[in-house]
């Protein structure tokens, strides 16, 4: 009778971690973040291979999608909207954030989406002058389970002087922790883990990642400089991360990671 006890014990136990550690699918995000250096596929046989930048973002099954280095209709790519191209062809929703003008066209960032938006907005960074403009693409989307998060892709920043990166960083903890809105942050942030930029952003966000995986360059890589971030850290579990082996469509690795959205 007592050994009865003891198992019928033992799994209720077991039943009540598993309750409070299993994953409510409906909840997942799968995020993807990837620097597609204009869409130039730098390593591939053929310039400008969509489909395989496409493939490579399709084969991670994403939600959400960040895009940096996004042309828009420039003469660099032949006039494509790359954002819409890479749209139709991994069966997402798309939407380009202007940085600055070039070469006949756009550049900036972009945004890819399994789910429709509920409202977006783009926010140019603070840049000093003759300094490239940067922008934070932002993004209201409903997950399955019927609670809206907030997506925002970005790329701060890359020359050796950190004040922009800096300037860019406190800006957007300036604009994204006005509320408790469940936000994920992901992009080229051009700073390694130990700078004064990824100091002030840990100060409003958590990282995905336990390691500081190297992300670039794609070829045998020596330093993290991409990055998936969520706030606030008590609204978000993090399921899987990874930084996916590709080193032929772009300079960077595509970054990946599972996060749940925890409920209130």
């Amino acid at each position: 009778m007592k050994r009865y006890i003891l198992g019928f014990l033992c799994t209720i136990l077991f039943s009540v971690a598993y309750a409070q550690t299993s994953v409510h699918s409906s909840r997942v995000v799968r995020v993807l973040t990837y620097n597609i250096y204009h869409g130039e596929t730098v390593a591939a046989s053929k310039q400008f291979d969509l489909d395989l930048l496409a493939k490579i973002i399709s084969d991670t099954k994403p939600d959400l999608v960040a895009l940096q280095e996004v042309d828009f209709k420039s003469n660099r790519v032949l006039k494509m909207d790359l954002v819409t191209e890479l749209g139709w062809r991994t069966k997402m929703v798309g939407i380009f954030g202007k940085a600055m003008p070039f070469d006949g066209g756009e550049y900036g960032e972009g945004v890819l989406s399994k789910n429709s938006f509920v409202s977006t907005k783009n926010h140019a960074l603070n840049a000093r002058e003759n300094k490239e403009p940067r922008a934070a693409l932002e993004m209201n989307v409903q997950i399955k389970s019927g609670d809206t998060i907030r997506f925002v892709g970005t790329h701060l920043d890359h020359t050796n002087d950190e004040t922009d990166r800096i300037n860019q960083a406190n800006q957007i903890n300036a604009i994204f922790t006005k509320d408790e809105v469940p936000t994920i942050l992901a992009g080229d942030l051009n700073a390694t883990p130990e700078t004064e930029t990824m100091r002030i952003l840990y100060k409003a966000w958590t990282p995905s990642f336990s390691e500081n995986t190297p992300t670039y360059p794609a070829v045998n890589p020596k330093i993290k400089i991409d990055y998936i971030l969520y706030r606030p850290a008590n609204r978000w579990r993090v399921i899987e991360t990874k930084v996916i082996e590709e080193d032929i469509a772009s300079d960077h690795r595509p970054v990946l990671s599972v996060l749940e959205l925890i409920e209130e």
